[in-house]
């Protein structure tokens, strides 16, 4: 498998296990079929994220490599993002539901990325390896998958199993052996009483 054996981050305080160890990989076994278990785990998580007044404002579309919908979500991608996410065993849309029975929802954008972020942590507690993009039309995939006014694609997220660095290309080796690198807790704290 792949020569990457911990990419876990240097952190400043402690965290847990699964949020250190986590990271986002360009690099998918193009063979792997998805962990069916694991990704309902995931799709759990997800169903249990804090939403607003409880208002589950956020939908996913799960297309697993080989479908139709793997196709059409694949094909939204822009730029690097579909020279390498095609390898994922499936590529998931997070989608935001921005207002309900005429009603906005003012919160269903950052629900959502909660959502995401269940997902993604459940996903590498189970052994799945992640990574979301925000290089995608939003227009193509409202037709492609004939979204309501009120739906909104927020990000794509490619999940599968980890593939051989060796076998990818220059540019994407570089990528993964690049330093993780985050600003400072510091300089991320606007006012801390």
């Amino acid at each position: 498998m792949s020569t990457v054996t911990d990419r876990s981050a240097i952190t400043e305080a402690p965290i847990l296990d699964v949020l250190s160890e986590r990271w986002s990989t360009r690099i998918f076994d193009a063979e792997a079929v998805i962990d069916e278990a694991a990704l309902a785990s995931a799709l759990e998580a997800a169903r249990w994220a804090p939403t607003a007044a409880n208002s589950q404002s956020w939908r996913v579309i799960v297309g697993r490599r080989g479908s139709a919908t793997h196709a059409s979500i694949l094909g939204s991608l822009m730029g690097f993002n579909s020279g390498w996410a095609g390898d994922a065993a499936a590529l998931v849309v997070f989608v935001a539901e921005t207002s309900r029975d005429g009603e906005p929802l003012p919160w269903a954008l950052y629900d959502t990325g909660q959502v995401a972020a269940h997902f993604t942590i459940q996903a590498h507690a189970d052994g799945l390896s992640t990574h979301q993009m925000g290089g995608f039309e939003k227009d193509t995939l409202i037709a492609a998958f004939d979204l309501a006014e009120n739906f909104t694609p927020v990000t794509v997220m490619a999940i599968g199993t980890l593939g051989d660095i060796r076998e990818a290309s220059a540019e994407l080796q570089a990528r993964e052996n690049a330093p993780r690198v985050r600003r400072a807790v510091a300089e991320s704290v606007l006012v801390n009483d």
